[in-house]
């Protein structure tokens, strides 16, 4: 079981790579790394762009940092850029880094059901949100309609995708200005 952190962005509206925000004594993208490892990820996979030196050189213990040199194209690339880098994995738990308040407890709800087949995502109020589970069958299919920000939005739609509901444990919103934190 892998996790997938995309964390290539510029944050512009932020004003500057939400990776490397401080947060709770831990920068976005160290938070989010441990709470997939506490979950039970084996192997994680930071996708890198915009700030990728600087998100080297932070506390990822043994997350393999992997760079997107498309960065500026949008979430699409990472996602491609990261399923590439996992390719001996059964699944994945795909999150981006400005989600603080995803709990260890909600990734694991979600990774409970890793399988090859599996498409899965944490609700939040009957809100798709992250994790998206999604297992080794469907990676072929997410990189090729993986475009601009949309992510595997578009994959999805096409796809049954089991809705795991985690609004009892964990709080969806993502960080896009520093007024967004919680």
């Amino acid at each position: 079981m892998a996790g997938l952190v995309l964390a290539a962005g510029e944050g512009r509206r932020y004003g500057m790579p939400k990776a490397l925000v401080p947060y709770h004594g831990r920068l976005f993208v160290e938070s989010t790394v441990d709470r997939l490892r506490a979950a039970g990820c084996a192997r994680i996979v930071v996708v890198a762009g915009a700030a990728a030196d600087q998100v080297r050189a932070a506390d990822l213990g043994d997350a393999d940092v992997v760079e997107n040199p498309d960065w500026p194209t949008g979430m699409g690339s990472s996602l491609r850029r990261g399923i590439e880098a996992l390719q001996e994995e059964l699944a994945v738990a795909v999150m981006t880094v400005d989600l603080p308040g995803v709990t260890t407890a909600a990734i694991a709800r979600v990774i409970a059901l890793a399988d090859p087949e599996v498409l899965a995502a944490a609700t939040y109020h009957g809100k798709r949100g992250h994790p998206v589970l999604i297992g080794r069958e469907h990676w072929q299919g997410v990189h090729e309609l993986a475009q601009g920000d949309a992510g595997a939005r578009a994959y999805l739609r096409r796809h049954d995708v089991t809705e795991i509901a985690c609004e009892d444990v964990a709080d969806g919103q993502d960080v896009d200005r520093p007024e967004d934190l919680p």
